[in-house]
């Protein structure tokens, strides 16, 4: 395989779709010298099969505002993979939503899913609607009409939604209770699900603490903690919310958070009821974070700019892609960061990655890092079939130990000569060989 004229290929065939095209060149140039060392993967055409979706569903979905005006947004569904398990990965209701980001997503999902050892295939949907603004009617019926398309390829043992950015338990709520009515029965069909209702205990936070646990284990390889650390967060939504929480049982302190607006710097830290504040700004349907600085004195908002340029040890960009550039991530580097871990999908620039590697910095990717979201939507899973609910800490251990082991298999094939471990190249090395074998054990479907 040559990673360039794959791309050429692939480029050609999907223009313009560059989130989609960043994401599959990364995960090639990671695998590029074990799979042309294992010439079975080239004989049954994995590279090929593996970067295209099963399928694509695209439809427009009609609704009604609360003054009887009818829109129309556009669903999608993007089924990757499901080599090794039903199709398993979110769905995301903001206006920014198109078919290349969906499939970026999707194609990501595919190796996160694989690394947590749960039988997750992989796959993400969507739609540009933006339930900001918008009364709980407006968006109970947007969401009826979306599963009125969507409940047609889903199914607890064929796809198993989540939640995912503007998709929390209130939205999953009404999804699901279409998909009982037009399915007439009750199964684990959506993840996320409120906790009456087959959901599972620390799901909410799950993904921020799964990110907090993997940076844990990568600051141990280095005799480091978090105890005494200052971090640097980004975003202020369910991610960096577990996060923070997670840090500060740790003994870190967060000393920023950031929107579409900004973001503020708290040098006091970010802790108590300052958390509990987090979650009042996400309910209150206003997508900014400069309010946190009216209610607290100790911090500062600074409009337009991520928080990058705040001296910290550790940073965790946790709002969204490609937010963190070379620039910024020169800035860090400049700052004495010894750990950047990534808490949302694909929030550093390869520029930026590249930087840091260069550099020595701990690294990691949110494939391996963010993957405790999906985890733990894996355990709810196994909860809704057994019929049963665990209990916190049991989540939570089992959360912790699939982290662990995480970290093991991106150490394993992410070690280099040096002792530095490339953690992007050990995720998607991990990653792959699962998906690859099965999809050869299964033959060319």
């Amino acid at each position: 395989m040559n990673v360039d004229i794959k791309m050429v290929d692939l480029g050609k065939k999907h223009p313009g779709e560059q989130e989609y095209l960043q994401a599959v060149r990364e995960v090639l140039e990671s695998i590029e010298e074990v799979y042309n060392s294992n010439p079975q993967f080239e004989a049954a055409g994995i590279i090929d099969r593996i970067v295209e979706p099963d399928r694509i569903l695209m439809f427009k979905v009609p609704w009604e505002d609360d003054q009887g005006i009818v829109h129309v947004n556009l669903g999608y569904r993007v089924q990757f993979n499901n080599a090794i398990g039903p199709y398993k990965g979110g769905l995301r209701f903001h206006p920014s939503v198109n078919l290349s980001i969906l499939k970026f997503l999707g194609f990501e999902q595919i190796f996160k899913n694989a690394l947590t050892t749960l039988p997750m295939g992989g796959a993400k949907g969507g739609s540009d609607f933006n339930p900001k603004g918008k009364s709980n009617s407006e968006i109970m019926r947007f969401a009826q009409s979306f599963m009125l398309e969507l409940w047609k390829v889903i199914g607890p043992s064929t796809d198993v939604p989540a939640g995912d950015i503007g998709v929390g338990t209130r939205e999953i709520g009404f999804l699901y209770g279409m998909y009982r009515k037009l399915a007439r029965e009750n199964t684990g069909v959506l993840t996320g699900k409120g906790i009456n209702w087959g959901g599972s205990l620390i799901r909410p936070e799950a993904t921020g603490f799964g990110c907090v646990y993997f940076a844990k284990e990568m600051l141990a390889t280095k005799g480091e903690s978090f105890e005494g650390k200052t971090v640097a967060v980004s975003g202020f939504g369910n991610v960096a919310w577990g996060a923070v929480s997670k840090i500060n049982e740790l003994g870190g302190k967060v000393v920023t958070l950031s929107g579409p607006d900004g973001y503020v710097h708290d040098p006091e830290g970010i802790s108590g009821e300052k958390i509990n504040y987090m979650l009042e700004l996400r309910a209150s349907n206003e997508d900014v974070i400069k309010p946190y600085s009216y209610d607290f004195n100790s911090a500062k908002f600074v409009p337009g700019k991520h928080p990058w340029e705040v001296e910290c040890d550790i940073a965790m960009p946790c709002a969204t892609e490609n937010e963190l550039n070379e620039e910024d991530a020169k800035t860090l580097i400049k700052n004495g960061c010894i750990c950047v871990c990534e808490g949302a999908n694909m929030p550093c620039t390869p520029e930026a990655i590249e930087a840091f590697q260069e550099n020595k910095v701990l690294y990691a990717p949110g494939k391996a890092a963010n993957a405790g979201g999906v985890a733990t939507s894996g355990l709810e899973m196994s909860q809704n079939s057994m019929k049963l609910n665990w209990q916190r800490n049991e989540v939570d251990k089992r959360l912790h130990e699939i982290m662990e082991n995480i970290h093991v298999a991106c150490v394993e094939h992410g070690t280099e000569d040096d002792g530095y471990v490339n953690y992007v190249k050990g995720a998607n090395i991990a990653g792959f060989m699962k998906v690859a074998n099965a999809m050869l054990d299964q033959g060319v479907i």
